[in-house]
């Protein structure tokens, strides 16, 4: 039997300590000594909501799930295939999402929280199962008995915390094409001059959050991500979603962060030097001349750094 590589132990060390870490960590150690939390009530409208945030059902007095860009894709969608309902737009309050999601026939999101005394391996665990990329962190109230919703911590910050906390990222130097972490084929694609609408459908139908922009040699100029979907919404662009993603890029707020990206010979030990350092919810995979090779993502980095050679540890 030929003896283990070198690189491959130091991998293998430095999952263990990363698993070690987040397993004597809890939620609470992940949030910043500041910060602020924003719930929306269930009976608020679409358009006075933002991206993502805790919904809150005052009626029952009970948390009633995360808002998601999901949730706004869908109301797109839907306003798109019932065109008549689109007086009614400036209506619509966050407690019709049910509806609007029966109404096309898509699952619900999961009600998934975790609470925040937990080791935060649980909850990295728990926003796996449950494919989130966030997870709200709800508590109990000692004498009410109520829960409490006192903050979210998403995959980025987790990730972040590890790259910050834990040196043994960089013995994870094995390169992702010997990994084979990501997407790589049939990765969805558009350019351009692809209408909106479209870029919308392969969202919803992939189940992803972003979609490469690509010209036709396959050179990435930018990625459409789910979040461009709210600047259409904010702007009240309903009964146009033919606009190309080319003029739907140009409504981006000032300062929206640019493309990362990486290459197939990067280690995961470059990638979390990049996130300690910067804002990132995906690395775009290309060559050396800037063609797209595919699509790394957060919750792939998550269930590598979770589950790789488990069954062996075990």
């Amino acid at each position: 039997m030929a003896s283990e590589r070198a690189i491959d132990r130091e991998e293998r060390q430095g999952l263990r300590a990363i698993r070690n870490f987040l397993k004597v960590r809890n939620s609470y150690d992940v949030l910043p000594l500041s910060f602020r939390l924003i719930i929306f009530d269930t009976s608020l409208s679409v358009k006075e909501s933002i991206v993502s945030a805790p919904l809150w059902d005052s009626k029952a007095s009970k948390f009633a799930g995360l808002l998601t860009t999901s949730d706004y894709i869908n109301v797109i969608q839907y306003y798109f295939q019932n065109p008549a309902a689109l007086d009614q737009i400036d209506q619509f309050r966050l407690d019709s999402l049910r509806d609007v999601e029966k109404a096309l026939g898509v699952a619900p999101p999961e009600t998934v929280s975790i609470d925040p005394e937990r080791p935060l391996y649980d909850a990295c665990r728990r926003m796996l199962e449950s494919r989130a990329r966030r997870i709200p962190l709800v508590t109990s109230d000692s004498q009410t008995e109520r829960p409490h919703v006192l903050s979210v911590i998403t995959q980025y910050r987790i990730l972040k915390f590890v790259a910050v906390n834990v040196p043994d990222t960089q013995q994870l130097r094995r390169p992702l094409g010997e990994l084979l972490l990501g997407s790589y084929d049939n990765v969805a694609t558009a350019s351009m001059d692809t209408p909106v609408i479209d870029v919308i459908h392969i969202l919803v139908e992939r189940s992803i959050s972003s979609v490469p922009i690509v010209n036709s040699e396959g050179v990435v100029y930018n990625v459409f991500e789910s979040v461009d979907v709210i600047a259409l919404i904010k702007g009240g662009v309903y009964d146009d979603l033919s606009l190309t993603v080319g003029e739907a890029l140009k409504k981006r707020p000032a300062g929206f962060p640019g493309i990362y990206t990486c290459s197939l010979n990067d280690g995961l030990d470059t990638i979390f030097d990049t996130i300690r350092k910067s804002r990132v919810h995906r690395l775009v995979v290309v060559d050396e001349h800037f063609r797209l090779k595919g699509v790394l993502t957060l919750s792939d980095i998550l269930h590598y750094i979770l589950l790789e050679g488990e069954n062996e540890e075990a």
